[in-house]
Parts: structure tokens; sequence; C-alpha cells
């Protein structure tokens, strides 16, 4: 199959999952992917209708014709690139989809994929994957999904948390790989922010109930700083807390900082605590006070390995992206820095 062929099956596949967030459709194929995502839905508590829309809408976006070509106009060699690599790819599950980029990778690239999936989503990807088929049949033969013990691939792409990235290195290490673990994301607040930039912050922490390496968990403030106006910027996401899932976290960690005499903020839904962490519990967002930016600068470069984007106005911060844009993340924009791509046609 073509390269061409290939850009112009997944542009068909943006194309078809915005019409999927339509509430009617003729096609079959569409309404087919309707009964997946409610299924995903029913079937895992954090996967909500709004979160579900949101990981869709965000692929469809991505899969624009102009953004497919921006992202592979990177890789010349990808035009005369004839090798077919089997790759195994071990998803997580921790966000809807979370693992389509890597499948996205390997499939634009010409190499098949062997597909192990998290069982909390081992349905949205086998969905997204019978609706590009029905666009493009060829892709039959390039994609193949087990729950057994992974065989005859060459290549290993694995995301995982950090315990299970050790299994990962034992077992895989000797293959060509890519492999993940745990990482979170910060925000740096210097206190001259507006009060839409204070509650685009809130985006970037709430969205998938803050389960994803993206979302914010740890805040940088000035000595200076308010707290009530990011509690106030927070509370367009008060019904946050009727999440059955998220309120027993919530309840968890508000008991565990009371029983331990532990100093905390709160405002009903969502707790904030001093803490040199950076990997805050699901309802707790850590913070650290800061009276120079260098100082904040040093520490996320002793951090680096540990976090995965950096939101905030300061322009010249490692990872940087602007508040609200935490779950955006444009197809060139990898996981952990590592550029799948460029990874994917070094193999030989």
């Amino acid at each position: 199959m073509s390269l061409n062929k290939r850009i112009i099956a997944f542009v068909a596949l943006g194309n078809q999952l915005r019409l999927s967030l339509k509430t009617e459709s003729d096609e079959i194929a569409i309404n087919k992917l309707k009964d997946v995502i409610q299924q995903a839905s029913a079937s895992n508590e954090w996967f909500t209708k709004d979160n579900l829309n949101y990981a869709i809408n965000a692929i469809a976006d991505s899969l624009s014709e102009q953004n497919i070509n921006t992202w592979l106009n990177k890789y010349p060699v990808l035009t005369d690139y004839n090798t077919s690599k089997s790759v195994a790819l071990i998803m997580a599950g921790n966000i809807p989809l979370v693992g389509f980029h890597d499948l996205l990778s390997v499939l634009i690239s010409g190499h098949k994929a062997i597909v192990k999936l998290s069982s909390k989503d081992d349905l949205l990807i086998k969905g997204l994957v019978e609706l590009l088929i029905n666009i493009e049949p060829e892709f039959k033969d390039f994609v193949h999904f087990t729950d057994d013990r992974l065989k005859n691939f060459d290549a290993v792409i694995a995301t995982g948390s950090s315990n299970s990235s050790r299994y990962f290195e034992y077992y895989f290490g000797k293959y060509p790989n890519i492999i993940r673990k745990n990482r979170n994301s910060v925000a740096v607040i210097t206190g001259n922010e507006t009060k839409e930039e204070l509650e685009q912050l809130a985006d970037d922490i709430f969205q998938y109930f803050g389960l994803g390496c993206r979302n914010v968990s740890k805040l940088f403030i000035p000595d200076t700083f308010d707290i009530d106006r990011f509690f106030k910027a927070m509370y367009h996401y008060k019904d946050v807390i009727n999440s059955n899932k998220y309120t027993n976290n919530f309840t968890y960690n508000h008991s565990i900082y009371l029983m331990n005499k532990i100093d905390f903020l709160e405002n009903g839904f969502l707790i904030l605590k001093e803490d040199l962490g950076m990997s805050s519990p699901i309802s707790v967002i850590f913070y650290e006070r800061y009276s120079k930016i260098e100082t904040v600068k040093e520490r996320l470069k002793i951090e680096k390995e540990n976090i995965q984007c950096v939101v905030s106005n300061v322009t010249d911060l490692p990872n940087q992206v602007g508040f609200g844009e935490a779950q955006k993340p444009q197809l060139w924009d990898y996981a952990d820095n590592v550029d799948t791509l460029d990874f994917l046609v070094s193999l030989k």
C-alpha cells in the first residue's frame, strides 16, 4: 500500500470520526462505532460520554490532510521507505484511545501492528480499526490484536507504569524498542495570568479526571500568589464531584490528610497540598511556592525525566504549552519526547 493511499485513508478516518459525534448517521460503520463508544462508557466509569467525545474529536481534528502532511514532511525517507516490520504495541488504558498515536505511527510508516490492549480500554481502538478497514480494506492485513503472549515481532513500543517498564525492559530489551513509564505535567504560574487563562488551566487539570500524563498534577506558584484566584478559576469544574470514582478518591485523600494532620486546602472538589512531589493522587494537586523563576527552571531540569509537558506563559521552559493546551497535542508532539516515527523509519 502506497504512502499516499495510507494518508488518504487516515484523512477519511478523521472525517468519519467527526460524523460519529453527530446524533444521526446513515452509515452502518459509523453506527457500529457509536455502539462501541457506548459499550466503552458502560464498561469503564472513567470513560464518560464527555471524555470519549473529547478524545475522538481530538483525533478527528489531528487527522486533517494539512496536519498529516505537516507531520510527515519531516521524514522525506517515507516516500521511498518500503520496509514492513511487525511492531508489537503494548497500550495503556488510563484515558480513552491513549494508544492511537502509536498505532497511527506504525501504520502510516507501512509497518504491521501486533496490538496488546489494556483491559481498561479494550474496545475503542478495535472500533477505530474496524472503521479504518471499512475505509481501506488493505489495512486488514496490517493490524492484529492479541490477548496472548506477544510473539513474531521485530520491534516494540510499550507504555505502562514505572513498575511495568522494568518488566518491559527485561523481556523486550533485546529488540529495538520504545518503553515509556509514568510521567506527569506541571504548571508554572507567574501571577500575571488572566482570569481566562487560569480557567483554561482547569482543563489541563480536570480533563480525563486528571488520569493522563499530560494532566497537570503540580503547580509552581509565586510566594505572593493568592490561592483564592486559583480556586475561583477551578469552580466551573465543580460537577466533577458527581462522578462516583472521582468522589471516592477525593473522600479517601481528604480523610487520610485529616487523620495524619497534614495541612491542605480544599474547595469541596479539589485538594491543594504543598508538596515537593510531581505526581499527585487523583483529586489532589501538589504545589510549591517560589521567589525566583530561575529556581523553578532548575527544578524542571532536575525533574525532566518525570515531566511530560509544562503549562505556562513562560515560553523558555522545556516542553512548554499554553494554558488549556495540555490535552491538545499535535501529531508531532511525541510522548516522552521520543520521536516515534523516526524510530519506526529507522527499522531495517
